[in-house]
């Protein structure tokens, strides 16, 4: 399946694919995946400095333009209100230098009127060197844990939010 996003990764070394079936349809997940604007929804311990992902929606987020911060270290390179968005390492900054080059894809799959699968594609270009290796090695297992846990709680809040309407 192609994914916008998929020519922007030079020397692609690696390609990760991730999914989830979510009871909500799209224009309800795509309001969630635009709050990654603000924060990572996945242990946010680890990953947003020990503060809680909201857990309502931020007004205007969904206002998107190319080229905003998402995450931490990224920006939206391609976006359809609705349907997908991609974001990539902001270039010329120490993620790049230090782990390489990082698109991410997400995009909604309706299944029913009332359902969609979130499809997540990775592409990567991991660094050279002893720093690139290491990354190589561990950034499939961390990810794996650290994406699980943010597409659960993407679906957990878009479903929610479907039973409180």
């Amino acid at each position: 399946m192609v994914f916008h996003g998929d020519n922007l990764v030079e020397q692609l070394y690696a390609t990760y694919h991730r999914g989830i079936t979510i009871q909500a349809p799209p224009l309800v997940v795509f309001r969630w995946l635009c709050q990654l604007r603000v924060a990572p929804y996945s242990y946010d311990l680890l990953d947003n400095l020990g503060r809680r992902s909201p857990r309502t929606l931020t007004p205007s987020l969904e206002e998107l333009a190319i080229g905003q911060h998402f995450l931490v270290g990224f920006e939206l390179v391609y976006f359809e209100d609705d349907h997908h968005l991609t974001l990539r390492t902001r270039p010329k900054t120490i993620d790049v230098r230090l782990f390489g080059d990082f698109v991410f894809s997400y995009l909604l799959v309706p299944q029913t009127s009332g359902s969609c699968r979130l499809l997540v594609k990775e592409t990567v270009r991991y660094r050279g060197g002893p720093i690139g290796w290491v990354t190589r090695v561990l950034f499939p297992w961390v990810d794996l844990i650290m994406m699980r846990r943010q597409l659960l709680n993407l679906k957990k809040l878009s479903e929610e939010m479907v039973d409180s309407m």
